[in-house]
């Protein structure tokens, strides 16, 4: 029995699949078992065309068998087995498939596909065995062939004896170091738990002797140790039954076992496609966000599986950032795979994947919002944060998809509503939809710039989310109505004082001069107010950036220091600013006193910080005492 060595690129590629192609070493029994379901199905192609052949389903299976006294785990398969030659030609040549070739001559029936193409898979047991054998007797010869290797070293390949058809291979497994403990692989609950992450819906039972603790027979508190075969794999995955035979329990448990989350699920969506690119999902809309959702640590993604073979944990690829808090799965027979079968090659059938997925989603939440309004606004607190982000990222590539999707509090309805409800009941005058911002609902309605836009009758939504102005902006408007500020320079009301407001400005403009002198560059102007009824000042803004915005930028850490162009406006109806007349009239320190408090009382309303809080202290006891 004289060693036959790889060939040179053989050697190569060897050492690739044992240290750089595969990114997990429990993969090598995904493609164990993946090989062992191809020789399955490539009997059952046969017993297709050949009437000397019969297939009954029930007497083919994979056995998973580890033994902890050898260090040894075996993989045997009842399928078809393979030659010497095939031997030779595909285990003696690293990246020559069987399968390919299988394939490429075989019509194969609808639902079925052989999952190993590139010949590799089979090698990723290096990464775990220092030696390997191959039992197999085949379909096509009497003689059964043992083939052996230690590695890039090379192999042997003698007569063996084996009884039954099909493939039995054994791996022996490394010696443990300090970072590898190689004995993992030998426990019943690793090997299940394996076998489920991976190959649970291989659609041929995946078997293995388990330890089960059962009562004694005739005892009633003796128990022992029992030692019996067990399917481990679900076999029928769940997105291949019809949808009649499934109930939504069972979605709901299917769910929990691939502990997609730890809430219950608000919707489902079961999708079966068979156009260009044929795939079926399992869609989850979840009903409360994950601890890290908004954080950088979550991973956003679908399950990504090729013929029930799990191929990626987490596709990115496969979902939009804004809908990123869909969970599921994706299976699809057509992807180009790579050779480690953990990526794509390219992402042609992804992309169709993708788009058709996201239309799913958005008329599903549309269901949702349409009939089910308390379940969407559950929904919405949880993830609605994400949505606004989606209308502001890429310059609002993504806003015509989301802006019928958003939810915003109304000042009239006090509750959350949406902008098409908004505008549908806008009055015909009304030319803008008009906005808020503010840390709460509560706040936002004592501020004083709501004053005039309210007593006019119109709505105003309120903005609480720090992502809510910026996302408007980029949206700029709805159904050709522009969104406004109530605390921007022009409201776009025609108020009947105008005239009035205009004289009084003139009246006044010594005044203003002079209290902006005081403020220096703090203002861009002080005006007389047309917005405000009761209160005696208030802060607005001209320009794209506004004050809130400019909170939410300068608290972050990259200290930009934005500034927005702030303008002081003075309600001329009320008593304090017959106070303000007087003091410039005869005591230009008492203005700059009162300036300067009304300045920081503005502030205080926007909820922004006083530059001097201990002068600020002092001028108000000066008032107190004066």
């Amino acid at each position: 029995m004289a060693k036959q060595e790889f060939k040179a690129e053989s050697k190569k590629l060897l050492d690739m699949v044992i240290n750089s192609i595969y990114s997990k070493r429990e993969v090598f029994l995904r493609e164990l078992i993946s090989n062992a379901s191809d020789a399955i199905d490539k009997i059952y192609y046969r017993a297709l065309t050949d009437d000397n052949i019969s297939f009954n389903k029930d007497s083919y299976y994979i056995k998973i068998d580890p033994n902890k006294d050898t260090r040894t785990l075996k993989v045997m398969d009842t399928g078809i087995g393979m030659t010497k030659e095939e031997l030779e030609s595909n285990l003696g040549t690293i990246a020559k498939s069987g399968s390919f070739n299988f394939k490429n001559e075989n019509e194969l029936k609808e639902g079925y596909d052989i999952i190993g193409q590139f010949g590799v898979g089979f090698y990723a047991a290096f990464m775990v065995a220092d030696k390997v054998t191959v039992v197999t007797k085949s379909l096509d010869s009497e003689e059964a062939y043992k083939w052996e290797s230690q590695g890039s070293d090379g192999y042997t390949i003698e007569p063996a004896e084996k009884a039954e058809i099909g493939t039995e291979i054994t791996l022996y497994l490394k010696e443990n170091t300090d970072d590898d403990n190689y004995d993992e692989f030998l426990e019943e609950y690793t090997l299940r738990q394996i076998i489920k992450k991976y190959s649970d819906f291989i659609r041929y039972p995946i078997k293995m002797d388990v330890t089960e603790r059962k009562l004694k027979e005739g005892t009633e508190d003796e128990y022992e140790d029992v030692i019996e075969e067990q399917t481990i794999n679900s076999l029928v995955p769940i997105w291949k039954k019809n949808k009649s035979e499934l109930t939504d329990e069972d979605y709901v448990n299917f769910y929990n076992e691939k502990r997609y989350g730890f809430d219950k699920p608000l919707r489902h969506l079961h999708i079966n496609v068979d156009g260009s690119v044929r795939y079926n999902a399992i869609l989850y809309i979840p009903e409360s966000a994950p601890y890290n959702y908004y954080t950088r640590e979550y991973e956003k993604g679908l399950e990504l599986y090729s013929n029930g073979v799990l191929i990626m944990e987490k596709c990115a690829d496969l979902l939009p950032d804004y809908f990123s808090f869909v969970k599921g799965m994706v299976d699809s027979e057509d992807l180009s795979l790579n050779i480690s079968r953990e990526m794509l090659q390219h992402d042609r059938q992804l992309k169709i994947i993708e788009k058709n997925i996201n239309k799913k989603i958005k008329k599903e939440l549309l269901n949702i919002l349409r009939d089910d309004r308390e379940n969407y606004e559950t929904f919405f607190k949880a993830f609605g944060q994400q949505l606004k982000y989606g209308v502001y990222s890429d310059y609002g590539m993504h806003k015509e998809v989301l802006q019928d999707l958003l939810l915003f509090y109304s000042s009239k309805e006090k509750k959350l509503v949406t902008l098409e409800e908004y505008v549908s009941r806008m009055p015909e005058d009304q030319k803008y939809i008009y906005y808020a911002t503010g840390d709460s609902i509560d706040r936002i309605e004592k501020l004083p710039q709501t004053e005039l836009v309210a007593d006019k009758g119109y709505e105003i939504l309120y903005f609480t989310d720090e992502i809510d102005e910026f996302a408007i902006k980029m949206l700029m408007n709805y159904k050709e109505k522009e969104f406004k500020s109530v605390s921007s320079g022009d409201l776009g009301i025609d108020e009947e004082d105008s005239k009035e407001s205009k004289e009084k400005e003139e009246e006044n403009k010594d005044l203003f001069a002079a209290m902006k002198e005081i403020l220096n560059d703090k203002v861009k102007d002080v005006r007389v107010s047309k917005r405000l009824k009761s209160h005696p000042v208030c802060l607005t803004a001209e320009g794209d950036i506004s004050i809130e915005m400019e909170k939410v930028i300068n608290a972050m850490p990259d200290d930009q220091q934005i500034k927005a162009d702030k303008v002081l406006e003075i309600n001329v109806d009320h008593e304090v600013f017959q106070s303000l007349q007087k003091a410039f009239e005869s005591d230009k320190e008492k203005l700059g006193l009162y300036t300067n408090l009304l300045y920081n009382q503005a502030l205080l309303i926007e909820g922004l910080p006083i530059n001097d809080p201990v002068e600020f202290t002092n001028d108000i006891c000066k008032v107190m005492v004066d």
